[in-house]
């Protein structure tokens, strides 16, 4: 759980976040938004990014104490009580930390900004706010698998109304370049 440490892009992120490229119909004329923790805005420039803007409410979800342990780490230390924390589901939080249902409350006046703006927007997050925004269109509360396996190596489209509310268009769209073959 990286959370908000703020570990860089490895070498092999590099080299993956390098083969990437957006469709030209996103990368075109898109507003460019980041997390403020490097390996999101590396990612950003090595994606293209023109103009990337920084913003606060983009940052991973806090793991508090529990940063820097893996899932397994956690479940094994933590036992029973581990279990009933994660059956919390968008209540979970680590000591310290920040629950899901905290992280959605930050970016709601984000995701009103961006509603109001007649301009798409590129953002580079962490998969802890995606999966918060995943929650969000889908009605999922955080309890049991997700509705959709979120790769981290790819685009995931939503479509935010004028009040803020998020649908999903697309997940899992791959960035690779050249785009992979149809079947």
């Amino acid at each position: 759980m990286q959370g908000r440490r703020d570990i860089p892009l490895s070498e092999r992120g590099r080299l993956q976040a390098r083969g990437w490229r957006l469709p030209v119909e996103l990368a075109d004329g898109a507003a460019w938004r980041s997390s403020p923790l490097s390996r999101a805005t590396e990612t950003a420039e090595l994606l293209g990014g023109r103009g990337i803007e920084i913003d606060a409410a983009l940052i991973e979800m806090s793991w508090g104490d529990w940063e820097g342990f893996t899932l397994d780490e956690l479940r094994e230390a933590h036992g029973d009580a581990y279990a009933q924390n994660e059956a919390r589901g968008l209540d979970f939080r680590a000591p310290g930390g920040e629950s899901p249902r905290e992280v959605l409350e930050r970016l709601q006046p984000w995701l009103a900004r961006v509603a109001a703006s007649a301009v798409p927007v590129v953002a580079v997050t962490h998969l802890g706010v995606i999966r918060v925004l995943v929650a969000a269109a889908t009605g999922w509360d955080m309890k049991g698998k997700p509705p959709i396996r979120l790769r981290n190596d790819a685009l995931h489209r939503v479509d935010i109304d004028k009040r803020g509310r998020v649908a999903i268009v697309d997940c899992n769209v791959s960035l690779a370049f050249p785009p992979p073959s149809a079947p």
